[in-house]
């Protein structure tokens, strides 16, 4: 009788069998292992007609291109909600388009990220057209060549939580309504053209958002409002501000860097009260008088510079203060001491 069975499969024998059916897999269409495209088909017409919008001789977005595929999800700097489809997010950065900013952007009802960075063709106005995101959370328009005024109608933007203009051609006045932004927490206007004093903010919370506004051409001085908020960082450096600004310090505060360098401030620093949450300091170039108080050397600095004031007396001797050269204290009236000359 044959007793003999068949032989138990190995290893090496599958190997051969399981190196075909993967050959066989690779082999098929492209369009049989891809996933159904997610994009709705509205908000990629929305997209080419914002693509169409611009000036673009050399093809900036070659990807946003219905020959290639037609889900737009993929479509560079797109993104998309995965449940719903629709997009939620247009961020390019750094490419060669030209020309202004489309009204079409409105149409796509669930934006919530706009981020048009480092685009330096991109001109023209800031389009009415934006207030329609309302959920809109972050709008990015930075490094670009964008001109005329910060729209008030940005007020509308309830959801907003982080605003940036900067690096840009804005001109005109800050507008006050910015303060009814309720979820903002960064607003970033620096390094533009913009004139008149800072808005008399009113925010509805004891917290303020981060501030920058600096390298414009801002005047008059900081709005007495500003002492009532805790902020993170204020810098309004590289304008033409001036008066007393000592109320924005404070034992209650919760402040970590304040740059106001480079202006026309003129206050007593001696009875100046500054929080210990404050790390970094700039306050050079302006035209502050008095002498530096003791409890600086209480504080944990990564950063100091009182240069070019009108300071007086003994640098005090503790803390971080000797950490710092003498480029942080030159260049004013009469202060001495460690890293300066002695008294």
């Amino acid at each position: 009788m044959n007793t003999s069975s068949t032989p138990t499969p190995t290893l090496s024998t599958l190997l051969p069998t399981l190196a075909l059916s993967l050959l066989l897999f690779l082999s098929l269409p492209s369009h049989s292992l891809s996933a159904k495209p997610r994009c709705h088909p509205t908000d990629r017409k929305i997209l080419l007609q914002i693509k169409n919008s611009f000036n673009d001789p050399n093809p900036s977005l070659p990807s946003w291109n219905p020959a290639i595929t037609t889900d737009c999800c993929q479509w560079y700097g797109v993104g998309c909600d995965l449940t719903t489809n629709r997009v939620t997010s247009i961020s390019i950065f750094s490419t060669n388009l030209s020309g202004q900013i489309p009204a079409s952007i409105a149409l796509l009802p669930s934006l919530q990220t706009l981020i048009f960075r480092k685009l330096p063709y991109l001109t023209g106005p800031i389009p009415a057209a934006i207030a329609q995101l309302s959920n809109l959370n972050m709008l990015r328009l930075s490094w670009t060549n964008l001109s005329g005024p910060v729209p008030s109608f940005l007020s509308q933007l309830k959801n907003l939580t982080f605003l940036d203009l900067a690096f840009n051609n804005l001109n005109g006045s800050i507008p006050v309504e910015l303060d009814q932004l309720p979820q903002l927490y960064g607003i970033h206007l620096d390094r533009n053209e913009l004139t008149g004093p800072i808005p008399d903010w009113n925010f509805q919370s004891g917290n303020a958002p981060d501030i920058y506004l600096s390298h414009n051409k801002l005047t008059g001085p900081v709005p007495k409002s500003f002492g009532y908020y805790n902020y993170s960082t204020v810098d309004l450096s590289r304008n033409m501000l001036s008066g007393d600004l000592s109320f924005m310090f404070g034992l209650n505060k919760t402040v970590q860097i304040v740059d106001f360098s480079r202006n026309l401030f003129e206050f007593n620093l001696s009875d100046v009260v500054f929080p210990a949450s404050l790390t970094s300091l700039d306050l050079n170039h302006n035209k502050i008088f008095g002498s530096l108080p003791a409890e600086l050397t209480t504080l944990e600095f990564q950063y100091l510079n009182v240069s070019y004031n009108r300071l007086c007396g003994k640098i005090p001797t503790g803390g971080k203060l000797q950490s710092f050269d003498v480029t942080s204290y030159f260049h004013n009236r009469c202060l001495c001491g460690n890293p300066l000359p002695a008294c």
